[in-house]
């Protein structure tokens, strides 16, 4: 019988306790299961010391899996490890780009029965690891704006349905009000594609496609082909900002003149002060960051 570890958020609520229980009545069904409740990463840390050669689940989202994903990196032991995801979370965009049921019995039973593939993953100057996609500039500011909508909504329900998942739009609506230009230098695999005297609206570095709930800001990004998705929005007037943002919706940005789509295995921008979200976590400011592909840096279960 398989042996499965699954991590969830000692913080959730009682609508996520609910659908946890589905999720885990149909993983025992299969296999033998041990539910490890954490609320920070010294206890993340204690609970990934015993997992031995268990699947490890992450019931979350996107912020969860990053966070297992981190620590496992940080004890050295990613490359040994399998992972697999029953998304819980408001944006679940890692889920979304990689075909993993949002339904989360379904999600369990693809835990069962998915195919265990090698997946890449970003890595920063700093050693801090990006699993799905991160960016800066307005989508940056997009997400800062969401995050606090999220955090002051996510108490709220509505049925089945969680009021957090409305800080995403929320935070880009606000933000679309005179959103800045930033001048930034870009460079993939060390050639400059973009100089401080074309300023940027957002740089979107994806090893996943979408960000923000499904919006498909790297529309060909995929987590196995061992390449980072580079997308430079160049679209700072009023009217290119509009146009910029319409087709964002539709995932057809890329076929603007003013938006630049690249891949490489390593991205550096600096220039003026900028935030950076990365798998929606923010921080910053910054002045400079770099990233680099880590081809096939651990196993996740994924749809055969």
């Amino acid at each position: 019988m398989r042996s499965l570890l699954v991590i969830t958020n000692a913080e959730a609520g009682t609508s996520d306790e609910a659908r946890l229980a589905q999720a885990l009545d149909a993983l025992r069904d299969k296999a033998s299961v041990e539910v490890a409740k954490t609320s920070n990463p010294g206890e993340l840390d204690g609970v990934l010391h015993r997992a031995g050669g268990r699947t490890v689940v992450v019931a979350g989202g996107d912020g969860s899996l990053h966070a297992v994903v981190t620590a496992l990196h940080k004890r050295r032991e990613l490359d040994q490890a399998t992972l697999a995801l029953l998304p819980m979370g408001t944006g679940n965009d890692f889920a979304r780009g990689n075909d993993i049921p949002l339904d989360i019995e379904d999600a369990a039973r693809l835990v069962l029965s998915g195919e265990p593939r090698p997946v890449d993953l970003i890595v920063d100057e700093t050693g801090n690891v990006v699993v799905n996609n991160v960016h800066v500039g307005v989508g940056a500011q997009a997400s800062r704006k969401g995050h606090k909508w999220k955090s002051r909504l996510g108490a709220v329900g509505v049925g089945k349905a969680n009021l957090g998942k409305l800080g995403y739009p929320i935070g880009a609506l606000l933000s679309a009000f005179d959103p800045p230009a930033w001048r930034l230098h870009v460079e993939v695999d060390g050639e400059v594609v973009n100089d401080v005297d074309r300023p940027v609206l957002m740089v979107a570095i994806g090893n996943g496609a979408k960000v923000g709930g499904g919006t498909d800001v790297n529309p060909d990004a995929d987590t196995e082909d061992g390449l980072l998705d580079v997308m430079v929005s160049r679209a700072v007037g009023p009217s290119a900002k509009l146009g910029y943002v319409l087709r964002l919706r539709k995932g057809e940005h890329d076929e603007r003149d003013d938006v630049l789509t690249l891949r490489g295995k390593s991205v550096k921008v600096s220039g003026d002060e900028f935030w950076l979200s990365a798998d929606g976590e923010i921080s910053g400011p910054e002045r400079t960051r770099s990233w680099r592909l880590e081809r096939g840096a651990y196993t996740m279960i994924l749809p055969r």
